[in-house]
């Protein structure tokens, strides 16, 4: 796993914070915000949660966040996802789907989640952590 300094941690955190605000949630009123930061340690791409009156079509701010990041850079070269910061008030463990998602790009994915009225408390998770026996490549190739 690659190490993610503080201050990079900082900075996901608060454009975690900042996009949660564009949240659509007309539905749960649940806004929440993600920050993904790739392995050049620079660039973080970010993401927010996008409700659907049809509730199995909306969109997590995680998924939104990685997906993001896919179309904007290639993913498994070079570059990897090294963290990704997660929002929300109340403070907020991703959902199943999102945990396998992150997976997905990386059992070492630190994830950070934090409550935006109080910073200082975080919560922090290796993808594997989160998502124990998850579902991976690895079995496909079995």
């Amino acid at each position: 796993m690659n190490k993610v300094a503080a201050p990079q941690i900082d900075t996901l955190v608060d454009r975690a914070i900042a996009v949660r605000g564009n949240a659509y949630a007309p539905y749960s009123n649940f806004h929440v915000g993600a920050a993904v930061l790739l392995s050049d340690g620079k660039t973080i791409i970010t993401g927010c949660n996008v409700e659907n009156a049809s509730y199995g079509l909306s969109i997590c701010a995680e998924r939104s966040a990685i997906c993001q990041t896919i179309a904007a850079h290639p993913i498994g070269g070079e570059l990897s996802i090294v963290a990704i910061a997660i929002a929300a008030e109340p403070l907020a463990t991703p959902c199943g789907a999102c945990r396998q998602f992150i997976a997905e790009f990386g059992l070492g994915i630190l994830t950070i989640c934090v409550a935006p009225s109080d910073r200082s408390t975080r919560s922090t998770f290796l993808a594997k952590d989160l998502l124990p026996h998850g579902f991976s490549k690895n079995v496909m190739d079995d």
